[in-house]
């Protein structure tokens, strides 16, 4: 009981510190709250083998909220090209719900060794961000934009993020305004993370051996922790924005992820 009560005020920490960063640096949660879960959760009992889909999946089930915060005040701007979503969104369903099952699959060291070689990635975009010149084009067609939404939608929630990193380059290349882009990934980002935890929660349905308190391969305590503090702390770090040194805390933090990533790649 003492290690489930610390482990749920680490849990409250951590959502604290994600929400912060989210907010102050504009970065996914996800990039955070897996490595420092990989850490947090043999402590609540999960073994090795199980370690990377438990902190994924919980990961991205911690991001539906955020993301829906995020939609609607994009919506709320005008930012969201909605009919955008006719030929995209049965991608982004389909991919994102397979996204657990591809989990599944794959060993966890296979698993945890894609999400350091990703996390490094991540650290060298924020340090040189890829920016992409969008011009006035037609879109792709229906296929071509099915295909890249459904494989988008399936690494993004293999990865327990929500996808923006991935969607934004391609829509802004497809030729869409920067801020329609944005606007449009942060909805992606709803149906990305509420289909990627219901695919997670079936892929690990029949899984024995884990502890009470999951549903399929999300741990519902750790899940709470991270919601309670980091919905509450998100804008608390979009006003330290506007006055922090956030490029260089940026590339501080980047440092930091490759170490992460390097470690994780190594473990």
């Amino acid at each position: 009981m003492d290690n489930l009560i610390w482990f749920f005020i680490s849990c409250l920490g951590l959502g604290a510190f994600v929400g912060f960063m989210a907010g102050l640096l504009g970065i996914g949660g996800g990039i955070i709250a897996v490595p420092v879960l990989l850490y947090l959760l043999p402590s609540a009992g999960f073994e090795l083998g199980v370690l990377p889909h438990v902190a994924i999946a919980t990961s991205l089930s911690a991001i539906i909220l955020t993301s829906c915060s995020s939609a609607f005040a994009h919506h709320r701007r005008g930012n969201i090209p909605w009919p955008l979503f006719k030929p995209m969104l049965p991608g982004l369903i389909i991919g994102a719900s397979c996204s657990g099952f591809i989990s599944h699959a794959i060993s966890a060291d296979t698993l945890q060794q894609t999400f350091a070689i990703f996390v490094i990635l991540m650290a060298v975009q924020m340090v040189f961000p890829l920016r992409v010149a969008g011009e006035e084009k037609p879109m792709p067609a229906a296929s071509t934009l099915f295909i890249a939404s459904a494989a988008i939608a399936s690494f993004a929630a293999l990865m327990g993020i929500g996808g923006g990193i991935l969607l934004v380059p391609f829509l802004s290349w497809c030729g869409l305004q920067m801020r329609n882009a944005i606007g449009f990934s942060a909805a992606s980002g709803v149906f990305i993370a509420l289909f990627g935890s219901v695919g997670y929660v079936l892929a690990g349905w029949n899984v024995t051996d884990l502890p009470p308190g999951t549903l399929g391969y999300v741990y519902l305590p750790a899940l709470l922790g991270i919601i309670i503090t980091s919905v509450t702390m998100a804008p608390v770090g979009v006003r330290a924005a506007t006055h922090w040194p956030t490029p260089i805390l940026k590339k501080i933090f980047a440092v930091l992820l490759i170490f992460t990533g390097i470690k994780l790649a190594l473990a």
